[in-house]
């Protein structure tokens, strides 16, 4: 027999949140880690707040549904808070009950300077990393930089002392970083992927993955691949200022001086060879290894990171303008990525 369709809303629910999303959902596993987090991160979100005046929106749900729109990889905030009106599974994961109103999108412009900032997604990146101990590597880790289009267009990038510059038009002009700034985003520099490609207003973004399962163990935007290299390099030192460490990295990393200052550090390089038309800073004192050659294998799964934080992490080209914004969102899409396979992680090794 044909059903009839009711036309008449029911007016009670008599099923909640918890019971609607599916026990083996992926992010439960995640809400369990991102929960204890937080928990852990409530005596600093104290210091942020005024002790009087109007209650805000907690920071704890402003970053869960950030995760959100990383995991799910929505456009803007204006549309998070859209999914957030009407998807029950975001309300479930923020903690939000069915019909408690959702906050306006413009809360989270308000709180980039307080809480979203990089000093706390710095924060709750080591603390993520904190629970993914057990499946960290010690001593072998791979460096990689990547291209992060900036929120600006070609015709923003114009002289720096307002002189003969068309921003409408600059074809055969000859544009330099140092000389050239764009209008919409001065943080943004302008740069090449790679020889003959075209160059784009961007910013550098630079990760280190442990090589035991690619998570990330370091992260940071902003300067040269040789610096950041140095930079994340000596700051792994100095948490294991004793034992061995690798660093494995490609050609672009194949410089006398870095593999120098990294051997001072009593870093082993692991870097690749770049033989064309120069003589590379390693030789095979150090390719000759085992060691050497299992760094070059498992070094790849660093493009991993960068296939998932650009596509889905919303890292193409980014919607925020500023070296501080922009990093902020680094460094919080390198906690989203670890977040996302720590529950794999401890479903493989169970």
């Amino acid at each position: 027999m044909r059903g009839s369709e009711s036309k008449q809303q029911p007016v009670f629910s008599y099923v909640s949140l918890e019971e609607r999303v599916p026990a083996d959902h992926p992010l439960r596993a995640i809400r369990l880690v991102v929960d204890k987090i937080l928990a852990g991160m409530s005596g600093r979100f104290d210091k942020l707040y005024a002790e009087v005046g109007r209650p805000s929106v907690p920071p704890e749900r402003l970053l869960r549904a950030l995760l959100l729109q990383i995991f799910y990889s929505v456009r803007s905030e204006r549309m998070l808070m859209q999914q957030l009106d009407y998807n029950l599974l975001f309300r479930w994961f923020v903690g939000m009950d069915v019909d408690e109103p959702v906050w306006n999108h413009a809360v989270f412009s308000k709180n980039r300077e307080r809480l979203l900032n990089e000093e706390v997604a710095r924060e709750f990146f080591t603390q993520v990393l904190a629970q993914a101990e057990s499946y960290l590597s010690k001593e072998h880790f791979s460096v990689d930089g990547t291209l992060i289009e900036a929120w600006a267009s070609q015709k923003s990038f114009q002289p720096k002392d307002g002189g003969d510059g068309d921003g409408a038009n600059f074809h055969g002009q000859q544009r330099r970083n140092d000389t050239h700034e764009s209008r919409t985003d001065p943080d943004a520099r302008l740069y090449r992927k790679s020889s003959g490609s075209e160059a784009k207003l961007s910013y550098l973004g630079h990760v280190m993955t442990e090589n035991r399962n690619g998570l990330i163990v370091d992260a940071m935007l902003g300067t040269a691949e040789a610096d950041a290299a140095l930079l994340m390099a000596a700051a792994m030192r100095e948490k294991r200022p004793h034992g061995r460490i690798t660093l494995g990295a490609d050609k672009a990393y194949d410089q006398r001086e870095l593999v120098g200052t990294l051997r001072e550090l009593e870093i082993t390089v692991h870097v690749a060879q770049n033989n064309r038309h120069r003589r590379s800073a390693i030789d095979d004192r150090t390719t000759r290894h085992r060691s050497y050659r299992i760094s070059q294998q498992r070094r790849p799964l660093i493009e991993k990171v960068f296939g998932w934080m650009k596509p889905i992490g919303g890292l193409r080209k980014v919607k925020l303008r500023g070296l501080e914004k922009v990093g902020w969102l680094f460094q919080y899409a390198a906690a989203a990525y670890n977040l996302w396979r720590i529950p794999r992680l401890r479903a493989a090794n169970a």
